[in-house]
C-alpha cells in the first residue's frame, strides 16, 4: 500500500492549488465588478509604462527621457552620467538620487533603486486606486495559474513513481492510475475553466488599464514625435529605443545583471 502514501500528497497539492485558484479569481472578479472609474482616465507616460512593465519600465522610460533631452548621459559601456542635477519631477528626482552625489553611476543599479523608490509606489497605489493596476491579490491569478500548473507535474510525477513501485497482489496497476489521474482531472478541469471565464490579468495591468494601454499606443501617431517615441518605449521596453548607442547602453546594463546575479549565485 506504499502508492497511498504518494496518493495523498497528490490529493493535498492538486486541492491546495485549485483553492487558492478559485479564491484568486473569486477576488479579480469582485474587483473588476466594482471598478469602473478608470475608464475614463488619460494615461500619462509613467502611468503607461508602469501597466506596461511594472515599476523597472518606469525607471527606464525616465532614463530614456532624461537622455534624450541631454539632461543625463547614457554611455554605451552602460554607465549613467548627470548633466542637469534639477529633476522636473519625481520620477527623474528619484533618478538623480539613485545615481548619487558623484553623478556617474551604472545603469544597473540606478535602475533598480530607481524602481523601488517612494514616488513609484505612490504611482501604484493610484493607479490600483483607479482600477488600472491589479492589486497583489489580483495579480496573484497569474501566479495561481502557475501553481496549478506545477501541481499538475506534481501528480503526474507521484503517479510515475506510484506504478513504478510494487503493486499489491489485489490491486491491478491500472486502478491505481485511474487512482492518480482523479487528482489530475482536479487540476486540468480548473486549468480549462480559467483559461474560458477568468481574464487573461497581466502582471501589472487590469482590463480595464489593459484596453488603455492598447489605445493610447494605437494613437501614439507619427514615430518622429517625441511623445510617440516614449509611449512606444513606455509600452514595449527599451527594445523600441531607436538610437544605437541607448541601445548599446541599456546592453550593458542586461550583462551587468548577469554578472551580477553569477556573482551572487
Amino acid at each position: 500500500m506504499f502508492w497511498l502514501l504518494l496518493l495523498l500528497p497528490a490529493w493535498a497539492v492538486a486541492g491546495l492549488a485549485c483553492t487558492r485558484l478559485c479564491l484568486a479569481a473569486l477576488r479579480a472578479a469582485a474587483r473588476e465588478a466594482t471598478d469602473t472609474a478608470g475608464h475614463g482616465h488619460a494615461l500619462t507616460l509613467y502611468e503607461a509604462a508602469f501597466l506596461s512593465g511594472g515599476p523597472r519600465r518606469v525607471a527606464d522610460v525616465t532614463l530614456v527621457s532624461m537622455a534624450r533631452q541631454r539632461r543625463l548621459l547614457l554611455a554605451h559601456t552602460g554607465w549613467a552620467t548627470v548633466v542637469d542635477p534639477r529633476g522636473r519631477d519625481e520620477m527623474e528626482r528619484s533618478v538623480i538620487g539613485a545615481i548619487g552625489p558623484g553623478g556617474q553611476s551604472r545603469i544597473a543599479p540606478v535602475r533598480t533603486a530607481a524602481a523601488a523608490a517612494d514616488s513609484v509606489r505612490a504611482l501604484a497605489d493610484r493607479l490600483v486606486g483607479a482600477g488600472l493596476a491589479v492589486p497583489d491579490d489580483t495579480r496573484s491569478v497569474a501566479a495561481a495559474v502557475r501553481r496549478v500548473r506545477l501541481a499538475a507535474a506534481a501528480v503526474c510525477a507521484l503517479g510515475v513513481a506510484a506504478l513504478a513501485l510494487p503493486a499489491p497482489d489485489d490491486m491491478p496497476r491500472l486502478l491505481i492510475a485511474l487512482w492518480f489521474s482523479l487528482p489530475l482531472a482536479l487540476t486540468l478541469g480548473c486549468l480549462a475553466i480559467t483559461r474560458m471565464e477568468v481574464h487573461p490579468y497581466a502582471r501589472w495591468a487590469s482590463p480595464t488599464g489593459q484596453r488603455l494601454v492598447g489605445a493610447l499606443l494605437r494613437q501614439a501617431g507619427d514615430p518622429a514625435d517625441e511623445r510617440a517615441y516614449l509611449t512606444s518605449v513606455a509600452v514595449r521596453g527599451v527594445h523600441a529605443v531607436g538610437e544605437p548607442d541607448l541601445r548599446a547602453a541599456f546592453a550593458h546594463r542586461e550583462e551587468y545583471l548577469g554578472e551580477h546575479q553569477r556573482r551572487r549565485g
